[in-house]
């Protein structure tokens, strides 16, 4: 799984042209990137967690958040915002998950409503 996670960052750069940092999507990673104001409820989370299935939707939604936290200013988080969607999705459609339509994820990178 950690190529097709790699193959969907590196596509969602493309699509987003992002240029930030990107939050390794590791547990230790993304619990260091946090604001400590969210991190003891991203290990709260962690701890709750009782099945393997929902750990990949715990790490794409903290992994998310974790990018955004990085960011250093508003119009980067927003960009990293919309680049964790893609790679999200990107990644889910490459191991059989749910995933977003082509439509969908063409609207998060211009930034136009999905029809």
């Amino acid at each position: 799984m950690a190529g097709e996670w790699q193959n969907a960052v590196a596509e969602a750069r493309q699509a987003t042209g992002f240029t930030g940092g990107v939050v390794q999507r590791t547990v230790g990673s993304i619990g260091a990137a946090l604001r400590l104001d969210r991190r003891a409820d991203f290990y709260s989370e962690l701890g709750a967690l009782a099945d393997s299935g929902g750990f990949e939707a715990f790490l794409n939604h903290w992994w998310t958040q974790a990018l955004a936290d990085a960011a250093p200013d508003g119009e980067a988080r927003e960009q990293a915002i919309d680049f964790a969607d893609v790679a999200v999705s990107l990644f889910a459609r490459a191991v059989g998950g749910p995933t977003s339509t082509p439509s969908e994820i063409d609207a998060i990178v211009t930034g136009v409503e999905a029809c």
